[in-house]
């Protein structure tokens, strides 16, 4: 889950950033990875439950 959330924030930050430019995408980009992360494994913990 943790990689299927990283992918998904990834993808996410990536399309954001690139309204401003190609900097910013990189970074949203690796900001949505750590926040894809943890969304995946919130959501693992939640329905393990």
């Amino acid at each position: 889950m943790g990689f299927v959330g990283a992918t998904l924030g990834s993808m996410v930050g990536w399309w954001l950033g690139m309204f401003v430019g190609i900097g910013t995408a990189v970074v949203l980009s690796v900001v949505g990875t750590g926040v894809g992360i943890w969304a995946g494994r919130w959501a693992l913990e939640r329905w393990l439950e």
